[in-house]
């Protein structure tokens, strides 16, 4: 008798960058796959690309779904939608978290005067999947870990901007070591 898909953790907003438009998911992560469920539109892409680049909410008016929300889904309506992206924990051959500074923009000019005021540096941080699409095709996924205004206002009353950013992507990369194999995962150091 097979067992039940067991729901893990949520990630409540990743970005993917894309040609034309970088894409909003939140990734369902269960004991046998994830599923990157498409969320409604909410940003232009001109914010959402700035999002992307400094790792943080710039819009802050969405209530992140939590595990409860998809509770009442069936997986199986989830992972067959074509707006999702399905991907079987068998397949994954890779998942590393990796982090970036942005590098300097003439037009980012109030962003980093921003950041020097803050004493900051806005780290971005993102896991890149690599798995088998079928037997001859790799892939690679690079999910942004951008966390909601929600996720990060409050917590920005006590703790740096850098600190809830390298929070939140740990909290992610735990998730996928609750679900995957150890010799898979990999980190970059996170310190600064």
């Amino acid at each position: 008798m097979e067992t039940l898909e067991r729901r893990v953790a949520i990630i409540h907003r990743v970005v993917i960058p894309d040609e034309d438009f970088p894409k909003e998911y939140a990734v369902l992560v269960t004991d046998r796959r994830s599923v990157l469920i498409r969320q409604k539109k909410t940003r232009s892409n001109f914010v959402l690309r700035g999002e992307m680049r400094y790792g943080t909410a710039l819009v802050t008016d969405v209530v992140p779904k939590t595990l409860e929300d998809y509770e009442t889904k069936p997986l199986e309506s989830l992972a067959t939608d074509s707006e999702n992206l399905t991907i079987p924990h068998s397949s994954v051959l890779s998942l590393v978290l990796k982090k970036e500074v942005p590098k300097f923009r003439l037009r980012d000019t109030f962003i980093w005067l921003t950041m020097r005021c803050q004493g900051e540096i806005f780290q971005v941080y993102y896991l890149e999947i690599t798995y088998l699409k079928n037997q001859n095709e790799q892939r690679k996924v690079q999910m942004y870990m951008v966390p909601l205004g929600a996720y990060l206002k409050p917590r920005r009353q006590t703790q740096t901007r850098e600190t809830i950013l390298r929070e939140y992507a740990l909290e992610g990369i735990q998730s996928y070591r609750q679900v995957l194999p150890t010799g898979i995962i990999w980190s970059q150091p996170l310190s600064t």
